[in-house]
């Protein structure tokens, strides 16, 4: 293939992700206070979105990418603070950084396919609910917890059509939550090391790809 980007950031990138309208431009954080937008087409810093954490831990465009989440190391210990904040894309503005007042990281982040809502992984060993508009909300009558998450970026995604939430686990297994009713529809042995990311595939959604911390990768049917 043909390179059309290359830049050196001074700092380590732990997520990257492209913007959802605008193929030109991508977001990438890491273990900095800083959050970057480049442009590929002139391989140059856009903005820069600065908040007072260590790491940023995932990133999340809501729909139509006119604002996007961090999830980030900073959890203070009465309450959640900074832990996920929205940005505004454009001005790069805090739009809110008072989402999740629950003592827990979260490691990664997923939205769902049809329905303003997003999902957090968090390092309770559960996943909470939140609405994608303002002032996004959490969902306090669901929480989808069985699985252990226990310090891993244990990766979470929602099946094409929505109805499923899929996650992996600190134990090597694979979850499948009922998205409307938060319980457990099955469970899946995967690896024998921990299981940090479920996927499926996005056009034929009876295919599954898995992986652990120690490399394995796996394709279901």
């Amino acid at each position: 293939g043909k390179q059309v980007f290359s830049s050196k950031n001074e700092f380590r990138i732990s997520v990257l992700k492209f913007h959802p309208t605008e193929s030109n431009i991508f977001i990438c954080g890491g273990f900095s206070p800083e959050v970057k937008a480049w442009d590929i087409r002139t391989s140059k810093v856009l903005r820069l979105y600065k908040a007072s954490v260590q790491q940023t831990l995932d990133i999340l465009f809501l729909p139509e990418g006119r604002e996007f989440l961090t999830s980030t190391d900073a959890v203070s210990r009465d309450s959640a603070d900074r832990t996920i904040i929205a940005w505004d894309f454009q001005s790069a503005a805090k739009i809110s950084n008072q989402i999740f007042h629950e003592r827990y990281t979260c490691p990664s982040l997923t939205l769902h396919p049809k329905e303003s809502m997003f999902v957090a992984q968090t390092n309770g060993n559960y996943m909470a609910l939140f609405s994608a508009q303002r002032p996004y909300r959490i969902n306090k009558k669901k929480r989808y917890e069985g699985h252990k998450v226990e310090g891993f970026a244990v990766g979470c995604e929602f099946s094409p059509d929505g109805t499923l939430l899929v996650t992996g686990s600190s134990d090597g297994k694979v979850f499948f939550y009922n998205y409307h009713t938060a319980r457990i529809v099955r469970t899946l042995s995967a690896h024998k090391e921990a299981c940090v990311s479920a996927i499926f595939h996005p056009v034929l959604p009876s295919l599954l790809a898995t992986c652990d911390w120690a490399g394995e990768i796996k394709i279901w049917q």
